[in-house]
């Protein structure tokens, strides 16, 4: 396993992101503000249209605002070059989405291991690091098994274990459990809670469900383009309400 990560504090003040077509302008982000401290653990809650998966992309180094800065450290992210940019969402950086991106024609092992050799790594490093993983996340008997074989939360796993791998200052999960149903939803944000957060890592969690509550020590709620509420909390709270474990 390597060193525990270190840390990132991320800053954003008045972060817009409109987007233009056919003369039309959209504005999907109007002007954020928002803290994110080493260590954080953030459910980040709205309706479909807020403004979330967009204010994410731009967090990961994606996309960038049109107006606003982001900051690293109290650094500008997006002064840097593409180059580093591009090493910031390799390295610094870990993506979970709702509906896996797994390589389908690879088991779970190869996927995981994936990013480490994109990076470099050698094969036994990559492959070990991703077994360790795997059996942190309940799928020791299941590192030869393709997604197709797998259920969809054990490909969440998969998914979390593969963002995971090169140890990331930031994991930022679009909508991890909007295709699993409440037990496996369950499961994933109990997952997220006992392997993903840790100190020094911010971890953000995308969701319109209110079951990601029990994961989250802060609630930033979103509305029409801003952040509109941030609470702190404790977390484990009223924690997923209609799943039943």
């Amino acid at each position: 396993m390597s060193a525990p990560a270190t840390g990132r504090a991320l800053t954003l003040r008045g972060v817009t992101r409109s987007f233009h077509k056919a003369g039309v302008t959209l504005d999907v982000l109007r002007g954020v503000d928002l803290d994110l401290a080493p260590g954080d653990a953030v459910a980040l809650l709205g309706q479909s249209g807020s403004g979330k998966s967009t204010l994410l992309h731009i967090l990961g180094g994606l996309e960038p605002p049109t107006r606003g800065e982001v900051l690293v450290d109290g650094t500008p992210l997006y002064a840097r070059t593409e180059a580093q940019l591009d090493a910031y969402r390799r390295g610094d950086v870990g993506f979970v989405f709702q509906f896996h991106h797994l390589l389908p024609d690879h088991d779970a092992l190869t996927n995981v291991a994936m990013p480490l050799r994109i990076a470099g790594a050698p094969a036994t490093e990559a492959r070990d690091r991703a077994e360790a993983l795997l059996r942190e996340v309940g799928l020791g008997q299941r590192l030869h098994h393709v997604p197709g074989e797998l259920s969809g939360g054990e490909q969440q796993r998969v998914a979390i274990a593969r963002a995971l791998v090169h140890d990331p200052d930031l994991l930022l999960c679009d909508e991890p459990t909007a295709a699993l149903d409440a037990r496996s939803g369950h499961q994933v944000m109990e997952l997220l809670r006992s392997v993903a957060v840790r100190a020094g890592r911010v971890v953000i969690v995308v969701s319109h469900d209110q079951r990601v509550f029990g994961f989250a020590d802060r609630i930033a709620e979103m509305d029409d383009g801003v952040v509109i509420r941030v609470e702190d909390r404790v977390p484990g709270a009223n924690a997923y309400p209609s799943a039943h474990p």
